[in-house]
This record gives C-alpha cells, structure tokens and sequence, in this order.
C-alpha cells in the first residue's frame, strides 16, 4: 500500500486510501471530461469536468468553480481525481483558492500515471477496486449538479 503523501498542503491518496476515506464520509469527485466518466469510475462519484469536451479536444470548464461552490460547502470533505493526476491537481489548486479546505487527491488517478522511465503507476482502476461504468445516475452527473445549480440560482 502507497502511503499517503502531502504535496502542496494537498494529501494525495492511493486508491486503497481513498476508499477508507470515502467509507468515512469523503466524497469522490471525478473532474475527467463526461465521455471519460461514463467509461469508468469509483462507485457513486459525481462529475464535475475541469475541462469539458469540444469534438476531440479537451477545453477549460468556465463553469468548474460556480458548480463546485454551489454543489459542496467549502468544509465538504472531497476527494478530487481524475485520469492520471494533472487535472486533479490543477482542481484542487483552483477548489484551494476558494476557500475549500478538506480536500484529498487520488495519487495516480483512474487509470494510472507513468513514472520518468515510463513504467506504470496503478490507479483505482488497476487497484482492484470496483467501479461503475455507463451513464451515471442523473443526480451523479455533470448535467445533473448543472441543472441543480441553476434551479437554485432561480
């Protein structure tokens, strides 16, 4: 087991870790493009795109924070993942900035990261862990947190 590791005030989580955290209480929040969530993801996490997808690239969500601050208290206790680890970062670097304060990251992400001499670096999916795959439940989604955000803001 990885042990945990704080970087930039930041504890990065292995997978094993994480999911003793999301026993606890944490919340898994995958910030992978929704084409990426529906492939795969930790059981019950919700969506929130730091980048959304635009034909076959990736581009900045406008939208990432207002949904973020209107979907989680700023002392929501979260775990903040994505592919490989350079999305989450960037998110947790933003969700810091605005104030959130129990934040995790997922070492590695979903399906892993690779080191400097190219070998591979295991992430929840190659942890053994279950996940789900499909569309996600609508209260789960990116679509779902938006449409919630914007029956509050009315």
């Amino acid at each position: 087991m990885v042990v945990s590791e704080l970087v930039s005030n930041v504890l990065l989580v292995s997978p094993g870790e994480a999911l003793e955290f999301l026993h606890r209480g944490y919340t898994y929040v995958d910030v992978r493009s929704e084409p990426e969530f529906a492939l795969g993801r930790p059981p019950r996490a919700l969506n929130v795109p730091w980048q959304r997808a635009d034909g076959d690239r990736l581009v900045d969500n406008s939208d990432f924070a207002i949904v973020m601050q209107s979907s989680f208290s700023s002392v929501e206790p979260l775990i903040i993942g994505c592919r490989s680890g350079s999305r989450s970062q960037a998110a947790v670097a933003c969700l810091r900035e605005l104030g959130f304060t129990r934040l995790l990251q997922l070492r590695h992400g979903f399906e892993g990261a690779r080191d400097p001499f190219g070998r591979h670096l295991p992430g929840w999916r190659d942890s053994g862990l279950e996940i789900e795959i499909g569309e996600p439940a609508p209260e789960r989604s990116y679509a779902g947190l938006c449409a919630r955000q914007q029956a509050a803001a009315r």
